[in-house]
C-alpha cells in the first residue's frame, strides 16, 4: 500500500515537472518550494534553475509567498521570476551561502558570498515586479554574535559571518537583465558585476541600510552596460564603477536615475586598478546625499578619460563635485601594482545643485567643487559648463588651514577639510575650461568663489571673481 502511495505521488510530482519543461516554466513550487518564510528552499529553488537551464532554457518562477533561501546560482538561458505578491530572503544563516571568485576589497574585507550568483553564464535575467530581500541586519556584528552564542561557536571565530553576502553578483558572464525588481537589505553591496559585459538595469527599485558598505550597483571591470529608470538609496554609493582588477570598465550609459547616498550618488572608485573610459551619464536627480554627489576618484593606476556627465539635478548634496586624482596604488587579486593613472578629458555641464546646511555637512563650511592632483601627477583636461551651486556661505579665512596633499591616502573629501573657496578650489591641474558657472550664496562667505592653485592653463568665460595663488 505505500508503495502503491509513493508511486502515485512520484507520477503526479513528475507529471506536473514534465508539464512545466514543456511551457517553458518552471515552478519552484513544483519542486518542492515553501513559501512560508520559514523553510530553507535553496536545494529546491537551484533545482528548478538548473533542470530549466539543462532543458535549454526558460522561465524559473517564485509564486506568492516568502522564500527563505541561501545561495542559489543562476545557469545559462534562465529567467528568475518572482511575482508582484512574491519575496525571496536570504537566511539569516552564514552556512548557507557561498563564495564565488573571492576576493578583498579596499576595506580589506573578504567579498563573494552572495544570495544569488553567477559565474561564466550567458543570457539570464531577473524579472518581476517582486523583491528581492537579503536579510542584512542578520549579519550585523550584534546578530553574527548572538548566532555564534545559538550554534556553540567560539566568539574568536573571526571567520564565522564576516564574508558578508552581496545580493546579486555576477562574474565573467554575459546578457544579463535585472528589470522591474525591488532589491532591498543587503548584507553588503546590492548588485556586483565582475569582468561581465552587455548587461542593462532597468527600472529597478533598491534599497540598502541593513548594513555597511551597502552600495546600489558596482560594475566592476566590466563593459557595454545601461543603467535607466532606477530609484537607488543606499548607505554607501549608489551607482560606483570600479576597477579591482587591471581590465577596465567602459562603454557605461547611466540616465535618468533618482539616486539617494550617505556616501556618494555617482562615483568612480575607489578601487580603481584599470581604466574608466567612454561612460556617459545624464538626466539623474541626487538628492539629500551626505557623500558627494559626483565623484571621480583615480588613486590605483586606473587612467579615467572621456567621461561625459549632464542634466544633473542636486538637492542637499555634500560636495556635488569632487575629482581626485592620487597615488594610493592599492592592488587587488594579487595583480601587480600599476603607476600612477590619470585623469583627462571629463565633461561635466548642465548642472543644477544645492548643498547641504551647515549643522548637517561633513565639511563646514562647504564647498561646490573639488579637484586635485598632486605636485607630481596633474589632471589632465577638465570642461564645466552651465554649473549653478547654492551654498549656506558663512566662511571665515580666519578659520582656514593650508590644503593638505594626502597623496597616498583614501580619497574623501572631507578628510581635507575646510576649502579657500567656497565655490571651486581646483589644485595641480593642466587644463580648466569653464563657462557659464554660478555659485551664489545664502549668506555671506569671506573666501572667494573660485580658488586655482598650480594650473597651467584656464579659460573661464562668464566667471568673475576668480583668484589663482
Amino acid at each position: 500500500m505505500n508503495k502503491k502511495i509513493m508511486f502515485l505521488v512520484f507520477t503526479v510530482v513528475f507529471t506536473m515537472i514534465s508539464c512545466s519543461t514543456k511551457s517553458g516554466q518552471f515552478d519552484v513550487a513544483d519542486y518542492g518550494a515553501i513559501g512560508d518564510s520559514l523553510h530553507i528552499n535553496t536545494l529546491e529553488i537551484q533545482k528548478a534553475i538548473d533542470d530549466c537551464s539543462q532543458n535549454g532554457g526558460g522561465i524559473v518562477v517564485l509564486k506568492k509567498g516568502v522564500y527563505i533561501s541561501g545561495t542559489i546560482m543562476l545557469k545559462d538561458n534562465v529567467t528568475l521570476h518572482i511575482d508582484e505578491d512574491a519575496k525571496l530572503v536570504g537566511s539569516s544563516n552564514p552556512y548557507d551561502y557561498q563564495s564565488i571568485d573571492t576576493f578583498i576589497d579596499a576595506t580589506g574585507q573578504e567579498r563573494g558570498n552572495c544570495l544569488i550568483g553567477g559565474i561564466g553564464v550567458s543570457n539570464i535575467s531577473i524579472v518581476g515586479k517582486g523583491s528581492i530581500d537579503g536579510n542584512g541586519a542578520a549579519f550585523t556584528h550584534e546578530n553574527i554574535s548572538v548566532k555564534k552564542k545559538m550554534l556553540g561557536i567560539a566568539s574568536s571565530n573571526k571567520k564565522f559571518g564576516a564574508n558578508r553576502p552581496f545580493l546579486l553578483r555576477f562574474v565573467k558572464s554575459s546578457n544579463i537583465k535585472i528589470r522591474d525588481i525591488e532589491l532591498r537589505q543587503p548584507a553588503a553591496w546590492t548588485c556586483h558585476f565582475y569582468q561581465s559585459n552587455a548587461i542593462e538595469v532597468d527600472n529597478v527599485s533598491i534599497y540598502s541600510h541593513a548594513n555597511h558598505n551597502n552600495d546600489g550597483i558596482d560594475l566592476d571591470s566590466s563593459f557595454n552596460a545601461v543603467i535607466k529608470n532606477c530609484r537607488i538609496d543606499t548607505g554607501d554609493d549608489a551607482i560606483c564603477f570600479k576597477t579591482t582588477s587591471p581590465l577596465p570598465t567602459y562603454d557605461i550609459r547611466v540616465q535618468n536615475c533618482a539616486l539617494k547616498s550617505e556616501w556618494g550618488a555617482l562615483k568612480f572608485g575607489t578601487e580603481s586598478m584599470g581604466d574608466f573610459y567612454n561612460i556617459h551619464i545624464s538626466d539623474c536627480k541626487i538628492e539629500d546625499t551626505r557623500g558627494g554627489g559626483i565623484k571621480i576618484l583615480s588613486v590605483d593606476g586606473g587612467n579615467i578619460h572621456d567621461i561625459e556627465i549632464e542634466n544633473i539635478t542636486m538637492k542637499q548634496v555634500d560636495m556635488p563635485i569632487f575629482i581626485r586624482l592620487g597615488e594610493r596604488l592599492r592592488t587587488y587579486r594579487d595583480a601587480e601594482k600599476q603607476n600612477i593613472g590619470s585623469i583627462d578629458n571629463i565633461s561635466i555641464k548642465n548642472i543644477i545643485a544645492t548643498t547641504r546646511d551647515i549643522k548637517t555637512s561633513r565639511v563646514s563650511p562647504p564647498s561646490g567643487i573639488f579637484m586635485t592632483g598632486t605636485p607630481n601627477h596633474k589632471i589632465g583636461k577638465i570642461k564645466l559648463q552651465n554649473i549653478d551651486i547654492t551654498l549656506p556661505g558663512k566662511g571665515k579665512i580666519s578659520e582656514l588651514k593650508a590644503v593638505s596633499e594626502q597623496i597616498d591616502k583614501y580619497p574623501e573629501f572631507s578628510f581635507f577639510e575646510a576649502l579657500p573657496a567656497y565655490g571651486l578650489f581646483g589644485r595641480h591641474i593642466q587644463n580648466i575650461q569653464m563657462s557659464d558657472m554660478n555659485f551664489s550664496l545664502e549668506n555671506t562667505d569671506e573666501r572667494t568663489s573660485i580658488v586655482l592653485d598650480d594650473v597651467i592653463y584656464s579659460i573661464n568665460n562668464g566667471v568673475e571673481n576668480v583668484k589663482k595663488q
